[in-house]
């Protein structure tokens, strides 16, 4: 019996010293993609948008639960309540928003110089997972033109003003700077490449009524208009027209064979023919053949200096011709 007693309460110790099963911590992930705007033509004066998204998942949850989640941006670049990026010495405004109509500015808790962060509310799995994305709205503001092209950029580093707090089940709770129990830090870039561009417009060069017999010549002017953005060297060029004859440009009247010759300059002195030219920073047919710039962003206006010498013209009508004016840049 004494044995047998021994082997009993042996085996009465084995039953009370087995190890309960560990419960799953809840632990989430967030994770931010980068934002890039892509290739921008400022002068067009309009805002561009595109998205980014945060992917929050989670294990450990208890199962087909609530909980809210507050994810958090840092204030980044900014000018007062403005964020921009950066090119060198050099900016541009965007904005980040938690809302496709671009209402409601996206920023952390507490609020700082922008609007808080995003409070979402996801539910678990049976199994205690979640798996959930939240849309980023990011907008390159409009109007402004007089931006310097270049490569553009603004880092969010990981950090508690740049993360998705977890832990809080949802009723009644809100985010603040430290209400919940845990953190998942992320970092991000939202980049931009300004490009360069030109645009040109121009009036009707228009010498008036005279006889067919023209005595002396006849002077008249138009204006071009050159868009360049800032800093950007350009050329202006034009071309001979489409009846020239070698060099000469000419009047045609409709589609007869007859025709009117007349000159373009750039000077009030008409001694400075206008040509094409195919540099950024000089004429290439020669000192005074183009109009050179360097863009500002805004309209800028030249004037071309037309005239029609003497000549003998043996038909009336209305004579015209069409030139190509190029910006080169």
């Amino acid at each position: 019996m004494q044995k047998l007693l021994i082997l009993i309460l042996s085996s009465a110790l084995t039953i009370c010293c087995m190890a309960t099963p560990a419960t799953a911590a809840f632990t989430c992930t967030g994770t931010m993609t980068n934002i890039n705007f892509g290739s921008v033509n400022v002068l067009s004066g309009a805002a561009v948008d595109t998205t980014g998204t945060v992917t929050i998942t989670c294990t450990g949850a208890a199962a087909s639960t609530s909980y809210l989640f507050c994810t958090n941006f840092r204030v980044g670049d900014i000018n007062g309540t403005q964020r921009f990026m950066a090119s060198g010495s050099n900016d541009v405004n965007f904005d980040l928003y938690q809302n496709a109509a671009h209402t409601t500015e996206w920023g952390n808790y507490p609020n700082g110089n922008l609007g808080g962060g995003n409070q979402s509310v996801f539910t678990s799995s049976p199994t205690g997972t979640i798996s959930a994305t939240i849309t980023v709205y990011a907008v390159l503001d409009g109007s402004q033109q007089t931006a310097v092209p270049g490569s553009y950029s603004d880092s969010f580093s990981a950090g508690n003003t740049n993360d998705v707090q977890y832990g809080l089940t949802s009723g009644g709770n809100a985010c603040s700077s430290d209400n919940s129990p845990d953190t998942s830090q992320f970092s991000f870039t939202v980049s931009a490449t300004l490009t360069t561009a030109c645009s040109v417009s121009a009036g009707t060069l228009n010498f008036g009524s005279t006889l067919a017999s023209i005595a002396s010549a006849i002077d008249s002017t138009a204006s071009l208009t050159a868009q360049c953005t800032n800093t950007t060297p350009y050329s202006i060029g034009l071309g001979n027209g489409v009846n020239a004859n070698g060099s000469q440009r000419r009047m045609q009247l409709g589609a007869t064979g007859h025709y009117i010759n007349y000159n373009l300059y750039t000077d009030s002195g008409y001694s400075h023919a206008w040509s094409t030219t195919t540099s950024t920073t000089s004429c290439t047919g020669g000192s005074n053949t183009c109009d050179l710039g360097t863009g500002t962003g805004t309209n800028q206006n030249y004037t071309v200096y037309g005239q029609v010498p003497a000549q003998f013209v043996p038909v009336t009508g209305t004579f015209s011709d069409t030139v190509v004016v190029t910006a080169t840049f």
